[in-house]
C-alpha cells in the first residue's frame, strides 16, 4: 500500500472501486428498462399500434442503453491499467456515476411532452457532464501516475479524446435545439462518429505522451 502524497490507496481498493461501478452501472440500467410502458390491446392490432404510439420511449430506452453501455466499457477498459487510488479520482469515479444514474430520469425528460429544447438540453447536458467526469478521471490516473510501471497506455489517450469528443458534440446539441425548436437538433449527436474518426486520425499522427 502507498502512502504518498494524495493519500493513494493500493490495488485491492482499486479492484473493490471496479466492483462498485459494475453494481451501479447494472442497477442504472435495471432502472431504465423499468420505465419501458407496456404495450396494452386485446388484438394483434391493437397491441402493433400501441408499440408504434410508444416508439419513442423505446428508441430512446435503447440510445441511453447504448450510451451508458458505452460509458462502462470504456471504464472497463481503463481501470484495469489503474494500480492505486487517490481521493481525487475517487471523487471523481463518484461524479461519473451520480450521471450514469441520473441517465433513466434524463431518458424520461426527453421523451415527455412540450418544451422540446429544454428537454433535448437535460439529456444533453448529462452526457457532457458524464463524458467530461471521465475526461477528468483519466486525467487524474495520468497525472497522478497512478498506473502500473511503464509510461501511460495508449489506451488512456484513446479514450480521453474519445471522452472530449463526446462531451463537445452533446454540448454543442444543446444551443442547436434552441436554435432550432425541433428533433433537428438530433443530427449533432449522428455527427459524433465523424468526430471521433476526425479526433482518433489525429490522436495516431501525435507522438506517444509521457
Amino acid at each position: 500500500m502507498t502512502t504518498q502524497t494524495g493519500h493513494t490507496i493500493g490495488k485491492a481498493a482499486a479492484e473493490r472501486l471496479s466492483i462498485f461501478v459494475d453494481a451501479v452501472i447494472a442497477i442504472a440500467l435495471t432502472l431504465l428498462a423499468l420505465d419501458l410502458p407496456v404495450p396494452h390491446g386485446d388484438t394483434t392490432g391493437a397491441m402493433l399500434s400501441s408499440i408504434s404510439a410508444h416508439g419513442k420511449e423505446y428508441l430512446a430506452f435503447a440510445l441511453s442503453f447504448v450510451v451508458i453501455s458505452a460509458h462502462w466499457r470504456a471504464h472497463h477498459e481503463i481501470f484495469p491499467y489503474v494500480r492505486s487510488l487517490s481521493g481525487r479520482l475517487i471523487s471523481l469515479t463518484l461524479t461519473w456515476l451520480f450521471m450514469q444514474v441520473l441517465m433513466p430520469f434524463a431518458t424520461r425528460v426527453i421523451t415527455a411532452e412540450g418544451a422540446f429544447p429544454l428537454r433535448f438540453s437535460v439529456y444533453a447536458i448529462v452526457q457532457v457532464l458524464a463524458s467530461a467526469s471521465f475526461a477528468l478521471i483519466i486525467r487524474e490516473i495520468r497525472r497522478g501516475h497512478l498506473y502500473g510501471t511503464g509510461g501511460p497506455p495508449k489506451v488512456f489517450a484513446q479514450s480521453l479524446t474519445r471522452s472530449v469528443c463526446l462531451a463537445a458534440v452533446f454540448g454543442i446539441s444543446v444551443p442547436v435545439s434552441f436554435l432550432t425548436n425541433d428533433t433537428a437538433a438530433y443530427l449533432c449527436w449522428l455527427a459524433a462518429p465523424v468526430a471521433l474518426a476526425v479526433a482518433r486520425r489525429v490522436q495516431d499522427h501525435r507522438p506517444p505522451a509521457t
